[in-house]
């Protein structure tokens, strides 16, 4: 599958499920382990919280790269106060939407949703002093440009906090299946080329704080398997 081909996937399924949380791809049907993870999983389509890592303080600016319905970007905002800013970026209109609708019930005047591209981040060099991503970059076709991209939009000293999946032994027929990939599982890397990926952007101080098993179905009886990770880095100053 080439790289458009996989976006529009992407794009039309996540779009598709912004007008249905409860069954997105799969992804929140998982039951990783720990309650504040299992919430984050089923509201944000994602595989955990990264603000649970993340320093991020009042006044800072914060970019969310895959921002999906909002959730994370919104307590990020909460975190920074009224001088501090986050822009979240996502790939699909509905989910951009629905985001914008909840800040604006929220009454949070600090925070903006821009559509974009994981690899062409619609924000200045240098604007960041954090960017946080939920189970987002494995379902980027380049994902070394992804991670080139977040470190481009840091401040030097700035600091990425990201919570996702890789995958070990996982099985062609996995690999090749649209579900699979949308649902986080057909695109997870290996933790040894994700963690490549990382360094190869000029990443410093990279540290896996958390992981756990990832419940996959389809993987059963295969021999692959998948883990969520949490994972900090910095740029460096």
């Amino acid at each position: 599958m080439n790289a458009d081909r996989m976006k529009e996937l992407v794009r039309k399924t996540y779009g598709e499920a912004a007008a249905r949380p409860s069954a997105c791809c799969g992804k929140t049907d998982a039951e990783p382990p720990g309650p504040t993870d299992r919430r984050r999983a089923r509201s944000t389509f994602g595989c955990g919280d990264p603000l649970s890592v993340a320093g991020v303080m009042p006044g800072q600016r914060v970019v969310d790269v895959g921002s999906g319905p909002g959730l994370d970007a919104l307590a990020a905002a909460r975190r920074v106060g009224p001088f501090g800013f986050v822009l979240g970026v996502d790939m699909t209109e509905a989910m951009i939407d629905r985001a914008r609708r909840s800040a604006e019930a929220a009454g949070l005047s600090n925070v903006e949703f821009r559509l974009g591209d994981a690899e062409s981040l619609p924000a200045e060099d240098g604007w960041a002093d954090w960017v946080i991503s939920n189970c987002v970059v494995n379902l980027v076709p380049d994902k070394r440009r992804a991670f080139a991209e977040i470190f481009r939009v840091l401040k030097p000293g700035g600091r990425l906090s990201i919570t996702d999946l890789i995958g070990e032994d996982l099985p062609a027929e996995v690999l090749a299946d649209a579900g699979s990939l949308c649902s986080c599982i057909g695109g997870a890397p290996s933790e040894r080329s994700y963690l490549e990926a990382m360094r190869g952007a000029g990443f410093d101080g990279i540290e896996v704080v958390d992981r756990f098993a990832w419940e996959a179905p389809e993987l059963a009886g295969t021999g692959g398997k998948v883990w969520s990770l949490k994972i900090v880095a910095t740029r460096p100053a």
